[in-house]
């Protein structure tokens, strides 16, 4: 069902601003030392107005990244600024101990798909007839796929 109520869903779901970051690292050191510093930047970020949750993830070889949730964008870039995070971006940049890192900011739309305990609407768990049109659509195709004849042997 599509929805603009988000409150029944939990943190993560009801966040307006996600980031995605990665790391690459120059050497095993340089990782174990990131690594340290990363859960301490962490752990100040889950104490940040409007944090929502935060996963990380690895990539071989030598990539470490993370998955970030705020109640709005306005949060996460504040965040940004903070000093725990000025100093792992600058350590990382300043010193070689990074070869490479990118960020990228995810705004949400307004209205999005809810269904089951999350839903805001009531008890009717119901699937959305047609899909989001995109392109040069002004009508997304059905959900449902009409019913085939019956499969020949």
């Amino acid at each position: 069902m599509r929805t603009d109520d988000f409150s029944q869903a939990p943190p993560i779901g009801q966040a307006q601003a996600m980031f995605v970051s990665g790391t690459r690292l120059s050497s095993p050191r340089a990782w174990l030392r990131h690594a340290r510093a990363h859960a301490a930047l962490a752990a100040r970020m889950r104490t940040a107005p409007g944090y929502r949750g935060h996963r990380r993830y690895w990539q071989p070889p030598a990539t470490l990244g993370t998955i970030g949730w705020f109640a709005t964008e306005e949060d996460l870039l504040r965040f940004a600024r903070t000093g725990a995070h000025r100093g792992l971006a600058d350590w990382a940049a300043g010193r070689s101990a990074a070869t490479g890192s990118w960020v990228r900011v995810y705004a949400a739309e307004t209205s999005g798909y809810t269904n089951g305990v999350w839903r805001a609407e009531g008890d009717v768990m119901a699937h959305i007839e047609r899909f989001t049109p995109v392109g040069g659509e002004t009508v997304g195709p059905p959900v449902r796929r009409a019913a085939r004849g019956p499969r020949e042997p």
